[in-house]
């Protein structure tokens, strides 16, 4: 029989130390002759992302070991960190030195690239037999110059340059002849998922012509299919769709849907499709959730991967492919896809601490809200064993995802178990600005950050709390970075949020322009408005230029090694706080930098959220104390 205990305080096996070592992050996966490689981080190695391989005999081996950690930091956020050749030979970029070197395993790394703090490496790719990579240069100007490059693999230390000129460069790919080389190029002010162009160079008469581009158009990710025909994603209707273009002709569309095969090239690994030789094609479509689907000349075909959210299609050879993501039961994993027989293999991750019935079922929302739909993902307490009292609502935690032009699918996170699995429903909102709904949905936010996603998320809770599914009175916000900025201006603006959590969150948004790195330095222009000209909207949308409407309490966590949202940011947030008598925490986490990676940073922040959450909102949370929090009383 169940027992009855309130919500918040039900016993849970899903603890913070299983959360920290729970499905590690799958970064970038490769078929290499009959073996699967990918790379994995390993929480309890501070976060360093290994290189693994499943044998053709079906052992599973670290390419890449200890201390080696296969890490860019170009754009800050990296991305291709690692790559591999045909034969089995690791190139990757080492975290500490940015530098590229190549192994084989069993052996010891050699650098391809000369020692020089300049420089950095990421987005490595072997075509055709040659060495791509995206190279970032910082020298005495505060604007970086980035340049796509090939890397001798002698270890002669040879870099040559293949293109440049523009702000940014992503995705280079080879045609199979080796004489042409195309790549996704962009300038400030605009954001990948903003404005792009495709260009392509011929290598051997140096001319470059751009092939895909214009004004709100994003095109991303060119893969040859003959030496002299593209395959992209582009978005002339709103919708990243699939496009073949024979360079002598005009660009066609492949199988379009509402729906988007791409997204915001955050990091410089990620990849929405891949094709076979024989013309088939394996991508990811987006509306919500991600489908992935074969393309052939006979029709579209949905295959069964589990991947539901997060989903890569990280390579696609002969008649196999390897996708990786996130399935409805939160997991994330790799799996193999056979083309031809159907058959789907799981090849790493997918598996939990704990069973299936401690995780939450998404439910599909879709709210009004004053600028229109409001999409959201509702995870309600879940528990085999214990229910709430009758008559009782449960609290809820409010996740804003960052960016803020990203997108979370119908996959809780271990995490979202956490505070599921004790009784408290989480909710996360895809506010307008996010990506997996169009363009016109990503455009929403353009001049109205802090506007329209304050709006949304609080549309989102309230239309929760109306429907009777939470209590009104104990609902919680809580996101990072970009996330952290909606948390602080929704607990400033509209009196829906009872409590706040920001991590590494934006307070002052003309500290951000001036602080922040090249990647994202003219984000804001898009978001806010450029300056000087929009400074009065930035000092109005800062939740620092008003501290007197800090009034509930708050949790403030933060990295000291971030160089996206520096410290100081966190330090004048609480500073206003104390000023102001809000009761609050601040946490500063040594060694960690834009995200926490550390296996005891997840674990003491999950653990003081949880704590922060009974102090405020009046609940025992067992096996973890309340928060003692500075200021004042906490509870409502």
């Amino acid at each position: 029989m169940a027992r009855t205990l309130p919500y918040g305080s039900w016993p849970s096996p899903v603890t913070a130390e299983a959360v920290a070592e729970s499905s590690p992050r799958i970064d970038g996966a490769l078929l290499v002759g009959n073996e699967v490689w990918w790379g994995e981080s390993v929480p309890s190695e501070a976060g360093r992302v290994a290189v693994k391989r499943r044998t053709a005999d079906g052992r599973t081996e670290t390419v890449l070991p200890a201390p080696f950690n296969a890490r860019s930091a170009v754009h800050e956020y990296g991305g291709g960190a690692w790559a591999a050749s045909p034969d089995g030979e690791l190139y990757f970029v080492e975290k500490s030195d940015q530098r590229v070197y190549a192994l084989t395993p069993g052996g010891q790394p050699r650098p391809l690239t000369a020692a020089d703090e300049a420089v950095r490496h990421g987005g490595l790719r072997v075509e055709r037999g040659v060495l791509l990579a995206v190279r970032e240069t910082h020298g005495s100007a505060r604007v970086p110059t980035r340049a796509i490059v090939r890397i001798a693999t002698d270890g002669s230390q040879r870099v040559d340059v293949l293109a440049e000129g523009s702000d940014f460069l992503a995705q280079p790919a080879l045609s199979p002849d080796g004489r042409r080389l195309a790549w996704v190029a962009w300038d400030h002010p605009d954001m990948p998922w903003d404005r792009t162009a495709i260009r392509v160079a011929d290598l051997v008469t140096g001319g470059v012509a751009q092939v895909a581009g214009g004004v709100e158009r994003a095109p991303l990710q060119p893969v040859w299919v003959a030496d002299d025909e593209l395959l992209y994603a582009d978005d002339p209707d709103g919708r990243w769709n699939l496009f073949r273009h024979p360079l002598d002709g005009d660009a066609q569309p492949l199988a379009p849907a509402d729906a988007d095969t791409g997204g915001g090239l955050w990091v410089l690994g990620t990849r929405w499709f891949g094709a076979t030789d024989d013309g088939r094609v394996v991508a990811v479509r987006t509306h919500g959730a991600d489908e992935i689907v074969e393309i052939s000349p006979t029709g579209v075909r949905p295959l069964d991967v589990p991947s539901v959210a997060t989903s890569s299609i990280d390579d696609v050879k002969g008649t196999r492919a390897l996708v990786s993501g996130a399935d409805a039961s939160g997991r994330a994993g790799l799996w193999m896809v056979d083309l031809d027989s159907g058959e789907i293999e799981l090849v790493t991750g997918g598996a939990g601490a704990w069973s299936a019935e401690w995780m939450p079922t998404a439910l599909a929302l879709e709210t009004p809200g004053p600028h229109g739909p409001v999409h959201a993902f509702a995870y309600p307490p879940t528990h085999p064993d214990v229910v709430a009292p009758d008559g009782e609502r449960p609290p809820y935690v409010v996740m804003v995802h960052g960016g803020p032009t990203s997108h979370v699918g119908p996959a809780p996170s271990a995490k979202t178990a956490f505070f599921t699995s004790r009784g408290i429903g989480v909710l996360d909102v895809n506010y307008g600005g996010s990506t997996g709904y169009g363009r016109a949905y990503r455009d929403r936010l353009a001049g109205q950050w802090g506007v329209v996603d304050v709006d949304d998320v609080a549309a989102a809770a309230s239309a929760l709390a109306q429907a009777g599914l939470a209590d009104a009175d104990r609902i919680a916000i809580a996101g990072g970075s970009a996330g952290g900025w909606t948390v602080l201006a929704a607990v400033t603006t509209t009196d829906v949020f009872g409590a706040g959590i920001s991590r590494y969150g934006v307070g002052d948004a003309r500290a951000l322009a001036e602080d922040t790195h090249d990647f994202e330095a003219r984000y804001l222009d898009g978001l806010l408005g450029p300056l000087p000209e929009a400074e009065d909207v930035y000092v109005e949308r800062s939740p620092l230029s008003h501290p007197e409407r800090f009034r509930v309490p708050l949790l403030i966590l933060q990295g000291s090694e971030d160089r996206v949202v520096p410290p100081s940011q966190a330090e004048a947030i609480r500073d206003a706080l104390v000023t102001h008598g809000i009761p609050h925490a601040y946490v500063l986490y040594e060694g960690e930098g834009h995200g926490f990676r550390r296996s005891e940073t997840v674990i003491d922040s999950l653990q003081r959220e949880l704590g922060f959450l009974g102090a405020v909102f009046g609940f025992d949370t067992p096996g973890v104390p309340p928060l003692a929090l500075d200021g004042g009383p906490a509870a409502r």
